[in-house]
């Protein structure tokens, strides 16, 4: 098989390089990682110049390029049909899916005011009526998944769905949004996988510095 390559931004920023980069690696999938970072005013002319969408992540298996981290999740996990990438119970990943989609869809709130940071110390900040909303809302996904599949993570064993909601963890932490035990419990499970412990380790050596994602 053609080799895999996963052109991502920052790791300490980019939360949608994030979210396949532990896809992929959490399955177990052989791929290389490219670190093109956006610490540019304008953006930096390096992606544009492999990305048609002047952004990341992007993949490329061969000649093939893809775009949009739940696609590229999706595509992965079509070529490697064996991989635990979703739950193996069809309405878990009907729902876990569904629950993917909320996360791009949705959630600005906490996303426009939250940006991820995974070196920022820990400090709560004002939580506007958009923000409680979508932390309500993710927490009810959260609690409820957890509660039924028995954890610690949303289906049982960490699967896309986790990784998706993986910058949101950060997010959690970071800002201080939550301190209910369940969504305590659930961070630490995802921060403890070895797929976020090895991305977290490469962003704390990055020197990049993004000043509007220093919230």
């Amino acid at each position: 098989m053609k080799e895999l390559k996963l052109y991502v931004g920052n790791k300490n920023y980019s939360s949608w390089s994030m979210r396949p980069w532990l896809a992929l690696k959490a399955a177990g999938v052989d791929f290389v990682d490219d670190v093109i970072p956006f610490d540019f005013d304008h953006g930096n002319p390096a992606i544009k110049a492999v990305s048609e969408t002047g952004k990341v992540p992007l993949l490329v298996h061969g000649t093939f390029r893809l775009w949009e981290s739940l696609a590229i999740i999706e595509y992965v996990a079509e070529l490697f049909p064996d991989k635990p990438f979703w739950p193996t119970d069809r309405q878990d990943r009907a729902l876990a899916r569904a629950y993917s989609l909320e996360m791009v869809a949705g959630f600005r709130g906490i996303r426009n005011a939250c940006p991820m940071n995974l070196r920022r110390p820990v400090k709560a900040m004002p939580i506007t009526p958009d923000m409680a909303a979508d932390i309500a809302r993710i927490e009810t996904i959260w609690h409820a998944s957890v509660d039924r599949s028995g954890g610690p993570f949303l289906f049982g064993g960490f699967s896309a769905v986790d990784a998706m909601y993986a910058p949101v963890v950060n997010r959690f932490e970071a800002y201080a949004l939550s301190a209910h035990p369940k969504t305590l419990a659930y961070i630490t499970a995802v921060k403890s996988h070895p797929a976020w412990i090895a991305w977290a380790e490469a962003a704390a050596q990055e020197s990049w510095i993004v000043p509007e994602d220093e919230a």
